[in-house]
């Protein structure tokens, strides 16, 4: 059994328990996320089997978007809705729908974010989770991340007169190692005011979105399983591709070092899908030592 599988991660769950209730449905042990998802968070998350799980880094680094709510006027611990509130400021009167996409075309582009302290990075050694978990806050690095949109949607905007807050909904596309709860802080200090996500659900992942997903309960109910897996090509879709004639396919299939075919189309370090006919074979790029040679990044199919 090789292929994609677009589950749809229901609340409550981590994504590692996703993967602990595939493999017990499909009976099979090579399976593989890509990409954690909050407990609290809903949606998209392409889960892969069998060879698949060789791509599963390139579904990770590809683009994903978000349907998220977010609060203006509270913060919290966390920077999502299962925080205590820390800081609060009354707000008077409602935001317009101008002063929210002013804020949100100032957040579009490159930005630099700091991972929140409620977070599985890593910082010498350690989750930074488990330091806030003992009260500690501590130095973390910034990183630049890429938000293509954020698309405001008029007709979520809410304005709660008895707790002195605002709510609205938004649509957000981007790029890998976004935090969309620290994007919600942001937006909310751009409009002066303390903020946090109150809900959040993945709307994509790469080429998935929800109308292809199924939820465990579905995958468990199936007669055939199999027919609900994607081909693991759709995860490489947003990679280069070049294609090979069989006899440099079989020595693809083998890991072969081979002189850069006449269309390679990446620059240095850039991975490449290798294709025959029919299948993707392998992940090639330019060979750091030897030019005028590829090598490969990953073999999927051997033989």
């Amino acid at each position: 059994m090789n292929g994609i599988l677009p589950l749809w991660k229901e609340p409550g769950m981590t994504s590692h328990d996703c993967v602990f209730k595939v493999r017990k449905i499909l009976k099979t042990k090579k399976v593989g996320h890509t990409g954690t998802l909050d407990p609290d968070v809903d949606g998209v998350l392409p889960i892969c089997i069998g060879r698949a799980t060789k791509i599963a880094e390139y579904i990770t680094e590809a683009g994903k978007s978000y349907r998220a709510q977010i609060v203006i006027g509270e913060s919290t611990e966390t920077e999502d809705a299962s925080g205590k509130v820390i800081e609060k400021k009354t707000v008077d009167q409602p935001f317009t729908l101008e002063q929210l996409q002013k804020a949100a075309v100032q957040l579009r582009g490159d930005i630099e974010q700091t991972p929140p302290m409620y977070s599985a990075v890593k910082v010498n050694g350690k989750r930074l989770y488990e330091y806030a978990r003992e009260g500690k806050v501590i130095e973390r690095p910034s990183r630049v991340v890429r938000i293509n949109e954020i698309a405001i949607d008029e007709s979520s905007l809410h304005f709660d007169e008895s707790n002195h807050t605002f709510m609205f909904e938004a649509d957000i596309s981007c790029g890998k190692g976004t935090y969309i709860r620290t994007l919600a802080v942001m937006i909310g200090e751009y409009l002066g005011y303390p903020g946090h996500m109150s809900k959040l659900t993945r709307t994509s992942s790469a080429q998935f979105t929800a109308s292809d997903c199924v939820t465990l309960e579905e995958l468990a109910a199936l007669s055939d399983q199999q027919a609900v897996l994607k081909p693991m090509e759709l995860g490489l879709s947003g990679l280069k591709k070049i294609s090979v004639s069989d006899t440099v396919a079989s020595k693809v299939k083998h890991g072969a070092v081979l002189p850069v075919t006449p269309d390679w189309p990446a620059e240095m370090g850039e991975p490449v899908a290798v294709f025959d006919q029919q299948k993707v074979l392998a992940i090639y790029h330019l060979h750091p030592e030897k030019a005028g040679m590829m090598k490969p990044v990953k073999v999927i199919w051997t033989g």
